[in-house]
């Protein structure tokens, strides 16, 4: 088995890409894997340090602003399928799998046009501009949502679920171990607040603005800030005196460890992130970023507060009553287990494994294999 993985730029992409790698390894455990990415995004740090090889296109999105950067998008565009298509005619790989993001659209665009067998894992419930535009060379898309016929060729859609981390996936650490991990104190209520990968700027300033009442409440809070404003936080809650309580992080890489410790989680609706709390369980206060395409977060969202199985704030609400809403669910034990209990009916495990059964099918059919 030789794939290349193709996408990234932020987790929702880059963390199902390498649990499908994981998933093909564990199958194969010789298979040749290698991924494409853009250079200067995140894909380009985290898939080696998950032990896969990548190799950085020149690639970048179209800026909504008017800026000299879009004059330079046609350059970059031509540099990067010249470079696909040498990695291509080397690699020679029987699947070329697209997880979204900038550098799947000129990798799976050219290996289609050279002839190479293209699968697409859709994640989200509104499908981007990308994988809209490379539906119609791929032989399958793996998606997590129904009603997707709308935007992708129905013959060609398979509902796999949406695969998370292994470790995720796995969870085998207990409460106790999480809040060492942290250096909470597991007989205090703790809150977990994840606003993605890249951070987000409005749960980070509810935070800010209402720091002082997690003291106040005995409540203790791990928090990962994004790069953008972490020093800010850090520096604010070192100068409330509250290190003790408030634990600031830019980046979580323990994430089954920051699970096992939280009693209530706070989040963004992205589909990854709902994908791992269905599995992880856990009471959770969503918080939609208004900034997507179709307001497909709020969707994802509405689809679980719906059924009893998360509380959802908008994003124009949060700074006002986003903190009141998570230390009124902290100490309701019995909404907390009933929570808990229903967004577990929401989770797909084994999503992984789903994708690389569909690779096989498809690998097979391209070789007229039955």
């Amino acid at each position: 088995m030789k794939a290349i993985i193709s996408g990234g730029g932020t987790g929702g992409h880059i963390f199902p890409a390498i649990a499908i790698a994981n998933a093909i390894k564990g199958r194969y455990p010789n298979a040749d894997i290698l991924f494409v990415g853009a250079e200067g995004r995140m894909e380009m740090e985290k898939v080696p340090a998950a032990g896969y090889r990548i190799e950085g296109l020149p690639i970048a999105g179209l800026q909504r602003r008017l800026t000299l950067k879009n004059l330079a998008l046609p350059f970059k565009l031509i540099k990067s399928q010249l470079k696909v298509k040498k990695i291509l005619r080397d690699f020679k790989p029987d699947v070329v799998v697209g997880v979204g993001g900038y550098a799947s659209a000129p990798t799976l665009k050219m290996a289609a046009k050279m002839g190479f067998v293209t699968v697409l894992q859709e994640q989200n419930s509104y499908p981007g501009l990308t994988n809209k535009m490379l539906a119609k060379n791929a032989k399958v898309i793996c998606v997590a949502y129904d009603g997707l016929q709308q935007y992708f060729p129905a013959d060609k859609i398979v509902f796999t679920g949406n695969p998370v981390r292994e470790v995720i996936e796995k969870m085998d650490c207990t409460h106790e171990e999480g809040a060492a991990h942290f250096g909470c104190d597991p007989k205090k209520p703790i809150v977990l607040s994840v606003g993605g990968s890249l951070g987000a700027g409005s749960i980070n300033n509810m935070l800010m603005s209402h720091l002082h009442r997690f003291r106040e409440n005995n409540v203790q809070l791990i928090w990962q800030t994004g790069k953008w404003m972490y020093e800010e936080a850090v520096q604010k809650v070192k100068n409330a005196g509250l290190t003790d309580w408030i634990k600031v992080h830019q980046f979580i890489n323990s994430m089954e460890m920051a699970y096992a410790a939280a009693d209530v989680v706070v989040s963004r609706a992205g589909a990854i992130a709902i994908s791992e709390l269905c599995i992880v369980g856990k009471p959770v206060v969503l918080i939609p970023s208004p900034n997507v395409a179709e307001d497909h977060q709020t969707k994802n969202a509405m689809a679980l507060a719906s059924k009893g199985a998360a509380i959802m704030v908008r994003d124009s609400d949060c700074k006002v009553t986003g903190v009141q809403t998570i230390l009124d669910l902290i100490v309701n034990p019995t909404a907390c287990s009933q929570m808990s209990k229903n967004i577990r009916l929401f989770a797909r495990p084994q999503s992984a494994e789903l994708i690389v059964d569909e690779i096989e099918k498809v690998i097979l059919a391209h070789n007229g294999i039955s």
